[in-house]
């Protein structure tokens, strides 16, 4: 079982287990007003990391009940909330959990919501198939690169080892709306959107694969998905010092070492979060039970790590007893 240490993430055994129901005060949103009735759509937006998984899902689901239209957008993790607790769609991906300034906005809003986790992740380090010189990396050296002070300043590969060329550094990242940048900061720097600014910055990770897959000075990072599907033109780095100094070496992320805790802290759970109006409706809960019931092979399939069965499980009854009560809302 994964242990996922980052406190103010707060991600442990009772959040991923736990029936975490999110309920603010009374009040209406306005999701059914954005869909019209909403019957027979589902809107979904928000990170870029799990969006491989939702569409999959959603392509799935698409043949089995063709009448309800499924659309899935892709505006990073924190885009994504910004239209979630407005209301303005149904369903969010998310590669972390809602910060508490988002349930905020959601409770004014009179957003009530369930969170759902769906699949593991590990934060991948890449390069340039041709750089023969990153055989490996460190949490601190990632720290050097990545934090704030180094803006301006850790601008060549031997500022990070000797031994590595006089040559400059690209880096490419994804950008402050994302869940895999604040989920990288705080595991790498310490603090959650603490980093340099001077870096190629996108919400959509292939635009980062295709700056690194160009680039032969580039060292970016993105979910294991992204590379798993373009790892013919990506150069995977393994990172040292991962579990406190376990004394393993440098760990590459694998099925096996996300799922046995050995990459963290950089591995992480992925979440969808769902609107309870919209759970109040039939369509919306054939298409998530649908959707827990296909994660572990499609999440598996796209590139992602399945939860264990047990875990599925209770989410399901998680979702079911929150659609129950919604219903009852209505």
């Amino acid at each position: 079982m994964l242990n996922f240490k980052l406190s103010s993430v707060k991600l442990n055994a009772a959040v991923l287990l736990g029936a975490t129901l999110m309920f603010s005060a009374c009040g209406g949103n306005n999701t059914e007003e954005a869909n019209g009735d909403g019957a027979g759509s589902i809107q979904i937006d928000g990170s870029s990391t799990v969006y491989p998984i939702t569409e999959a899902v959603a392509e799935e689901y698409r043949a089995e009940a063709p009448d309800v239209k499924v659309t899935v957008g892709v505006s990073g993790t924190g885009g994504g909330f910004k239209k979630f607790t407005r209301g303005e769609i149904d369903i969010v991906n998310a590669s972390r959990p809602i910060k508490d300034s988002e349930a905020s906005v959601a409770k004014e809003s009179g957003i009530t919501y369930v969170e759902l986790p769906v699949a593991y992740d590990g934060l991948t380090v890449v390069v340039h198939p041709e750089n023969n010189w990153v055989k490996d990396i460190t949490t601190e050296e990632l720290k050097k690169i990545w934090e704030p002070a180094a803006q301006g300043k850790i601008k060549r590969w031997n500022q990070i080892r000797p031994e590595w060329p006089d040559q400059e550094i690209h880096l490419y990242g994804p950008g402050v709306e994302s869940g895999t940048y604040d989920y990288f900061t705080e595991a790498v720097v310490g603090e959650s959107g603490a980093s340099r600014g001077d870096y190629t910055a996108s919400e959509d990770d292939n635009v980062l694969v295709q700056g690194v897959s160009t680039d032969v000075n580039a060292l970016g990072f993105f979910g294991f998905a992204y590379y798993e599907e373009n790892q013919n033109k990506l150069k995977i780095v393994p990172v040292n010092d991962l579990n406190d100094a376990n004394g393993k070496g440098a760990i590459t992320p694998t099925l096996e070492t996300v799922k046995d805790g050995s990459y963290a802290p950089l591995s992480r759970p992925l979440f969808i979060y769902v609107n309870s109006k919209a759970a109040a409706r039939p369509a919306t809960v054939d298409f998530v039970n649908f959707y827990l019931d296909n994660a572990a092979d499609l999440s598996q399939e796209v590139g992602y790590i399945p939860m264990p069965a047990e875990m599925y499980k209770e989410q399901k009854e998680k979702f079911k007893q929150f659609a129950e009560s919604a219903g009852k809302n209505q």
